[in-house]
């Protein structure tokens, strides 16, 4: 596999493939610019090499291996789909991947069934189509590619910050303020691994522009537009600024009354330039049931 660098902003080679492979170890990837798996304009470089704008990445792919995922009926609900790419709608309470005690049940086991043999393997692994997440409790859109062309292709637009990502979340307390925006870097929390955290050593540039909707006194219903893509990193940002998420059992406010139900955050808006046609495609999905509900009690309570 073979790309070109065309950000005009120097960046580190680790760090770029670390946001295109968004799949992949940042370890795993050192290991391969270590070996020389990984080169730079046909030369062996180091993992802190500073691309510039025309630099011709090459990456030896790795033969991909027969994944052990079972394809399952699952019913997904299809937004849009073609021979390059799947759009879906992911309900509550679904993981995307398979991982450890959610070995079965994903948005992968469901794509399996209902795509047959196109998916993209360009993580290593046959057919798992995937190119972002969102979380288990997280509804709303979700995109997955039917062949290496097309992951590559969104891969980049992810890493080149070019694919729109609009959510809409549910907050703790009164948002004066009608817009903002979080810009802090998100990395493992040193107290608990299995956490985020916002300032974290070593953590990843990350960026989330939010704007208020309607405010219900104690809760605020706002839109989060993503300019980066960090593991939990509305979640993570709005905490931070001490607004953190309706229902989050992470990063949440324990005495929350709604815990138990998963966060209130809603992927609604999901935009990319197709790998294929190259024309600009945008889809949109409702809020769920029980999120509509919730703001229908907030609103009747505020009147």
């Amino acid at each position: 596999m073979e790309f070109t660098y065309t950000d005009n902003n120097k960046k580190r080679l680790d760090s770029y493939l670390a946001d295109i492979k968004s799949d992949m170890s940042r370890s795993h990837i050192s290991k391969m610019i270590k070996s020389g798996d990984i080169r730079v304009n046909g030369a062996k470089v180091k993992s802190g090499y500073e691309l510039c704008p025309g630099d011709l990445i090459t990456m030896e792919e790795e033969e991909p291996v027969e994944t052990e995922v079972v394809p399952e009926d699952i019913p997904l609900d299809v937004v849009y789909e073609d021979d390059d790419v799947i759009v879906i709608n992911k309900p509550k309470n679904m993981v995307v991947h398979p991982a450890c005690g959610h070995s079965s049940g994903t948005v992968v086991n469901a794509l399996l069934f209902h795509c047959r043999d196109s998916l993209s393997g360009i993580n290593g692994e046959l057919r798992p189509g995937i190119v972002h997440r969102i979380d288990k409790d997280t509804t709303g859109l979700i995109v997955a590619c039917k062949n290496d062309k097309a992951h590559t292709c969104l891969a980049q637009q992810l890493a080149r910050h070019s694919i729109t990502r609009r959510y809409i979340a549910l907050v703790h307390g009164n948002i004066k303020e009608d817009s903002g925006t979080v810009d802090i870097a998100i990395g493992r929390s040193d107290k608990d691994r299995k956490k985020m955290a916002a300032g974290a050593k070593n953590g990843r540039h990350a960026v989330t522009h939010f704007k208020v909707l309607e405010r219900y006194g104690a809760y605020t219903l706002i839109e989060c537009r993503l300019e980066t893509g960090r593991t939990h990193q509305i979640r993570v940002h709005m905490a931070y600024i001490k607004h953190p998420l309706v229902g989050d059992e992470v990063y949440g406010i324990k005495k929350d009354s709604r815990m138990g139900n998963g966060q209130y955050l809603h992927a609604k808006v999901l935009g990319f330039i197709h790998p294929v046609s190259g024309e600009y495609m945008e889809f949109e999905a409702p809020l769920p049931k029980y999120f509509l509900e919730e703001l229908d009690k907030l609103r009747k309570q505020n009147l």
